[in-house]
């Protein structure tokens, strides 16, 4: 309960500050890497839609015909960026905050 009386929620997923550069002891900045949460086939996939993605929106940009073409070709070229870089890192924010870990990683450290 907050001080309001309302129900607050406990997330125990860390925020992506948590995961950014922090300042060691010694005053030396050290990179905690990300969590490897994406299976390697399903990491693979990602990357091979998402290059498709990126060159099918390419390709329809150069012949858009309106405005509202231009934009569904860049939204398409933005999702497929956004699926090969968490391909490429390994790391799905999305499946972080739904708590979701593939049973094959389970226990893993990477």
């Amino acid at each position: 309960m907050n001080t309001k009386g309302r129900p607050t929620m406990n997330l125990t997923t860390q925020s992506p500050r948590d995961a950014t550069d922090r300042i060691a002891g010694s005053g030396h900045r050290s990179r905690r890497r990300l969590p490897v949460n994406i299976t390697p086939p399903e990491r693979g996939g990602r990357i091979a839609i998402g290059l498709a993605a990126i060159v099918v929106g390419v390709v329809l940009l150069i012949s858009a015909g309106s405005a509202v073409a231009v934009v569904l070709e860049l939204l398409l070229i933005a999702a497929g960026l956004d699926l090969v870089v968490t391909g490429a890192l390994g790391h799905c924010p999305l499946y972080q905050r739904l708590g979701h870990m593939p049973a094959s990683l389970v226990g893993r450290h990477d």
